[in-house]
């Protein structure tokens, strides 16, 4: 049987700008549901906003020292995250995938969130039925997306990085915005568990994940909606 095929976008942006603190994709948030994926015969290509090297946030490489999937992915996988491709030269091209994923870490806030091409690319997915998947930060690419006229978040159930999980990190002040507050501000139904617990949410062909402790649901749930 052929391999499902996955579009990974991660953030080109490499720090947090308020603070001026090295930011970037967060490796678990990565790492699990690649572990999953390819696992499971899916391919996976690579994409970010500026092509070539795409920022691994070096704080989720210490905080994950003792996470063997995300130490594994780190040391056997970089050519992914070293050489990704130019998001702009996959427009038009939804169908050669079956679902599009975005992992979190701070980063896609400042970049991805209003990233023309990245927004024009969910859309693409979304409008020929292909899923779209996101993960923690990662959601935000998903809240300026628009399906005839309105937000497609408008009336969906959605999480992400929550409010209360921004300021469990302290980094509430530092951000232009928050997620959870995004979501609700172009309609959709945010839905959350404890701070840092692992919630995953299906609405149609649309998957997301809370935080990093979600992401290897959220990669079993993207497997399944892919039927991989």
């Amino acid at each position: 049987m052929a391999p499902k095929k996955v579009l990974v976008v991660l953030t080109s942006h490499d720090k947090i700008d308020a603070i001026d603190r090295s930011s970037g994709w967060y490796l678990p948030e990565f790492a699990h549901p690649y572990h999953v994926l390819s696992g499971k015969n899916v391919e996976i290509t690579v994409v970010s906003p500026k092509g070539g090297v795409a920022p691994l946030d070096p704080a989720s490489i210490e905080l994950t020292k003792e996470d063997p999937i995300s130490v594994g992915f780190l040391n056997n996988n970089k050519s992914l995250w070293e050489n990704t491709l130019p998001l702009k030269q996959f427009a038009g091209r939804s169908g050669d995938f079956d679902a599009i994923f975005y992992p979190g870490g701070h980063g896609p806030m400042f970049d991805l969130v209003d990233d023309a091409d990245s927004i024009a690319l969910i859309e693409e997915f979304y409008n020929a039925g292909k899923v779209v998947s996101a993960v923690c930060h990662g959601t935000i690419a998903l809240v300026n997306a628009k399906v005839n006229g309105e937000p497609l978040l408008k009336g969906k159930e959605v999480t992400g990085f929550t409010n209360a999980e921004e300021d469990a990190v302290q980094l509430t002040s530092a951000m232009p915005f928050l997620v959870e507050d995004r979501v609700n501000a172009v309609g959709g139904k945010f839905v959350q568990t404890a701070v840092f617990g692992n919630k995953v949410v299906v609405d149609g062909n649309l998957i997301t994940g809370q935080n990093p402790t979600s992401a290897s649901d959220l990669g079993e749930a993207l497997a399944k909606a892919i039927g991989a």
